[in-house]
């Protein structure tokens, strides 16, 4: 077994709690769930999804995958931001939407007009860590505690040399370099989780609590996950958080769980989200988690974003309704897993978790057409 395999064996055994629970209830329980198979309504059109930016990637190897296997289909991904995804989903301007941060219950009950008189759904598809990169030439990789990240981005720390990431790094020599933190300027999935990471880790120094907008005025700023990723590449000195798999060449940093520095990587992702509790109070069909950011588990690396695929559990629209059940069960399917893990560098689903999206997109009633 090669080592890239045997580490994604430990990511399935560590996210094996990722399983569903009995929750307050069904998503149609006076319905029966209507199969793809079931209608004469085929896998065909134009369908338009929109969201985070850190499942742009993985997002373009389904959409080409999936209309590969069914060339009627023609799928568009909008990269715009979990805030921007959700907004659009609940309005019903798209198919489906996608979101670093599942929805909040005002979102969630407020998704009944979008839903065709059902609710939304929190179905996690792609568990990734956030890496604090950053670019300081002649260093690929620094120890940062939680403390210190957010010093670095409040601006209390203003120099690489600063003491508090040289007792981080002991014997690495550190160059006398501005800091500049860079931050997401739109609303961000991406950002929820790291401030959330933030506050849970480091209260001290991080009075904030978690959210999708940017809570300081210091530093530099851009749109979408690739935004500030160029803007650390092009500045000497700066640092940023991302989705690892959009870090590129970009330095990045171990961070302290419990008494280990703990590298970011699928894996750890993976092993953080499996520590942690499902949300008790969402329905049967939907799969969110409150993200454990306090673990001192060396196997888990808790900067980590869960990140959803927003779809309704009633479609009045059978093609609609008959693509996200196709597009959901193709995701949870190897072909599927494989393809995004290739693409992203992200730990594939486990078979349960793969069940039970499956399970999921089974589930989604289809309203049958007036006769």
């Amino acid at each position: 077994m090669s080592t890239l395999q045997m580490r994604l064996a430990r990511a399935a055994v560590l996210a094996a709690s990722l399983l569903p629970l009995a929750a307050c209830g069904s998503s149609d329980p006076s319905s029966s769930p209507v199969l793809p198979s079931d209608t004469a309504t085929p896998v065909a059109g134009s369908f338009q999804g929109i969201g985070a930016s850190s499942q742009e990637k993985i997002m373009a190897a389904w959409t080409e995958g999936f209309a590969a296997e069914h060339p009627g289909v023609k799928v568009k991904y909008d990269a715009a931001g979990s805030g921007k995804g959700r907004e659009e989903f609940l309005a019903g301007h798209s198919a489906f939407g996608a979101s670093d941060v599942p929805l909040t219950d005002d979102e969630m009950s407020a998704s009944g007009q979008a839903c065709d008189g059902g609710n939304a759904l929190d179905l996690p598809v792609y568990i990734s860590p956030i890496v604090v990169a950053f670019n300081v030439p002649g260093i690929t990789t620094l120890n940062l505690s939680p403390s210190t990240i957010a010093r670095l981005f409040t601006g209390d720390i203003e120099s690489w040399d600063d003491d508090a990431i040289a007792a981080d790094n002991p014997g690495v020599p550190l160059p006398d370099l501005a800091v500049t933190p860079v931050h997401r300027l739109d609303s961000s999935g991406t950002t929820e989780n790291f401030t959330d990471y933030l506050h849970a880790t480091a209260p001290a120094d991080w009075e904030a609590e978690a959210s999708s907008s940017w809570p300081w005025a210091e530093g530099a700023s851009a749109e979408s996950t690739g935004g500030v990723v160029g803007v650390v590449h092009d500045t000497a000195g700066a640092v940023t958080y991302a989705d690892a798999s959009q870090a590129g060449d970009l330095g990045a940093a171990a961070i302290r769980v419990g008494d280990q520095w703990v590298p970011s990587s699928a894996e750890g992702a993976a092993g953080a989200a499996g520590l942690s509790p499902r949300n008790q109070s969402r329905y049967e069909d939907d799969l969110s988690y409150h993200l454990d950011r306090t673990t001192t588990n060396p196997n888990a690396y808790p900067l980590v974003l869960v990140s959803y695929l927003l779809v309704c559990s009633r479609y009045a629209d059978q093609a609609e309704g008959v693509f996200v059940k196709t597009l959901v069960s193709y995701i949870a399917s190897d072909e599927g897993q494989d393809a995004g893990s290739a693409a992203a560098g992200s730990a594939p689903l486990t078979p349960a978790q793969r069940d039970w999206l499956r399970a999921a997109a089974n589930h989604i009633f289809l309203v049958p057409a007036a006769s």
